[in-house]
This record gives C-alpha cells, structure tokens and sequence, in this order.
C-alpha cells in the first residue's frame, strides 16, 4: 500500500480553538500525522511518497465552489492587512448568516465573509492553512489515480483532516474536503460509481452535503448520535438523500458508550449499503477518533480492534483509498491509524 504524505502539514498549526465556551490549546496538531508517519515506518507498510504537486484549483472546485476557493486562497492576507498584528494571531470566526439571513451576497468586510463560509469557531485559519489544505488534497488527489491506476489501496496522510469541509465552508478543524475530492477524482477517471465510507467518530456532513443529490457517489458514515455529538446539524438516520441522490445517503448514528461489536455491527451494514449500490471502488475517511482514550469522543474501540476494522472493509473487495481525517488521542494515533491499513492489508493480500 503506497503512502502519499503531506510533508507540508505542519505549515497548518492553529494556536487556539474555542471549545465549550473556553479558548483552549487546540486539539488537531501537527503531532497527529507524525505519530502515524513513524508507525508507518516502523511496520513498513509500503512506500511512502512525500510532497505531493499542491491540488491545482480546478480539480478542487470539482466539488467546492469557485468563490469559496476565492475567499480561501486570500483569506491570511486579508487578515493581517486588517492589522498588521494581526499576523501573531489565528483568524477565528465570530459571525455567522444563520436563519433567514442572505448568503448570496458576498460582504465586504472580511469577519463577515469568514463567517459566510464557516460553520464553527473551532477551526482557527493560520498563515499557512491554505498551503496545507492544498497539499493535502494534492495527496488525496494521488491516492485515488494510484488506485484508479490499478493499486488495491492507497492511503492520503495529511492534516488538515476534510470531511466537515463543504461546498463552500470550512469547520470541524476541516477546509478542503479530501475524501470528496478523491471520490469525485475517481468518478472523473471513468469510474460509473463509487462510495465514501466514513468511519470517523463524528459525521462527515461536508461529504454528506456534497454528494446529497447524486446517485453516483454512495455516502455512508458510522458516527455519534448527532442529538448529542458535534456537529449536531446532520447525521441522522432519516437523511437518504434527494433527487436524484434519494437512497444513496445512508447514516448509521450510534449512543456515546457504543462498544466495538455493536459499532461493527454497523459496519457491516455500512459496507452491505456500499455493495447494493454497486460501487466499483471506495473512499474511507479514516478516523480514529472513535478509540476509548479519545478526549474530545466517545465510543469504546481499543487499538487491536481497528486490525478488524481494516479486514472488514477489506473483505469487500473493492479499491480503496484512505484518507486521514479525525483522532486525537495522540500517543496512540499511530498505532490505531496504521492497525487498519494493516488489518486491510493482511485480508486483501
């Protein structure tokens, strides 16, 4: 399994997050991928191929609109031409267009267009979030045409993590979609149809809300019982999609507590949903924050489960690529991480 790694992660290094009415040290560092970078070396799984061309923009506004690419691209400058002290600091939303508020009409001021296109004031932009973001959908990019190229699996290892990123807004630590992008790099290889499985604690809403209305991308995601758990707007099981995408949504929200058997029960009927919809290869947005240890989750798998988890969606017999998102209990994201590329590569030979 090749192993396409952002080495340019780290330009991405937020300060600060407002978590539960408090600014705290923020959760998604850059020490995530490097845990895993090391497990990967140390296990040799497979080449690992650094540095990545960044995603040019027109295959990233394949699934994220042009003026939220706009917005993105300018958006440090912007804040610091604000106030030059500005660069010490991290941008962080404070506004948003909720509820009967217009959101066609592009604002002037800079604080009302970051708030335009963001969902949450968790998710702080730094002088170098662009670059990585760019980076790593470049990886994710490379994932998939190594996979569309005839490779079982390939894995895209990068942060920022993407899978809260939509069509045009950023939150949940996420700005560029990476596993849209790759499943949307798929289908324009050739591919009639493909599947995003999302196994990440919390729902993939900007995947979901990508892809709601298309019938040639099956979504489906494993997570927390929105009710309850970030990001709290979407992930109900009631959610199947519309138009055209009607059926090809499929959420399976499960209690804080779940075990590893009833999470794998899910599985089983996350990856029976990918097989009816008769997709030819597969996307898995690859989080591990669903470990008993996490600090910011909750459910209970322990590090030897995910080598299972790995077998499970191996024994389904499509491509796959993976892609980093969610995990932040540190010490064992490695270990975790790498367990179910392991595990998929042992069943798949």
């Amino acid at each position: 399994m090749i192993t396409f790694f952002n080495d340019r992660h780290a330009l991405h290094h937020g300060k600060m997050e407002m978590f539960r009415g408090e600014l705290v040290p923020c959760f998604e560092v850059p020490s995530r991928v490097d845990h895993v970078l090391k497990e990967l070396k140390a296990r040799q799984l497979g080449a690992i191929e650094s540095a990545p061309e960044l995603a040019d923009t027109s295959a990233i506004t394949r699934v994220h609109s042009q003026r939220y690419v706009d917005f993105l691209t300018g958006a440090w400058d912007e804040w610091v031409a604000l106030d030059p002290s500005n660069a010490q600091r991290d941008a962080i939303p404070s506004y948003w267009p909720i509820r009967t508020f217009r959101s066609d009409v592009l604002p002037a001021s800079f604080p009302a267009r970051m708030g335009l296109f963001s969902f949450d004031a968790g998710s702080p932009l730094t002088s170098g979030t662009w670059t990585a973001a760019r980076a790593g959908a470049g990886c994710a990019l490379a994932a998939a045409r190594s996979v569309a190229g005839g490779e079982r699996a390939a894995f895209a290892l990068t942060r920022p993590p993407g899978h809260h990123a939509g069509v045009d807004f950023f939150g949940g630590y996420c700005f560029l979609n990476n596993a849209a992008i790759a499943a949307q790099a798929l289908r324009d290889t050739g591919l009639d149809r493909v599947a995003v499985l999302d196994i990440d604690f919390h729902h993939g809403n900007g995947t979901q809300a990508i892809f709601y209305g298309r019938a040639d991308v099956f979504t489906t995601s494993i997570h927390g019982d929105p009710r309850t758990e970030y990001p709290y707007y979407l992930g109900y099981a009631d959610e199947r999609g519309e138009g055209e995408g009607l059926g090809f949504n499929r959420n399976l929200p499960l209690a804080r507590g779940t075990g590893f058997a009833a999470w794998r029960e899910a599985l089983a009927q996350a990856l029976q949903g990918i097989a009816d919809s008769k997709a030819q290869a597969m996307v898995v947005s690859l989080g591990v924050d669903t470990f008993a240890g996490d600090p910011i989750s909750g459910f209970g798998l322990q590090s030897p489960d995910y080598l299972r988890v790995g077998e499970d969606i191996a024994a389904a017999g499509l491509p796959a690529v993976f892609v980093f998102e969610g995990g932040y209990a540190v010490a064992e994201i490695g270990v975790n991480a790498v367990n179910v590329l392991d595990g998929f590569r042992q069943r798949a030979g």
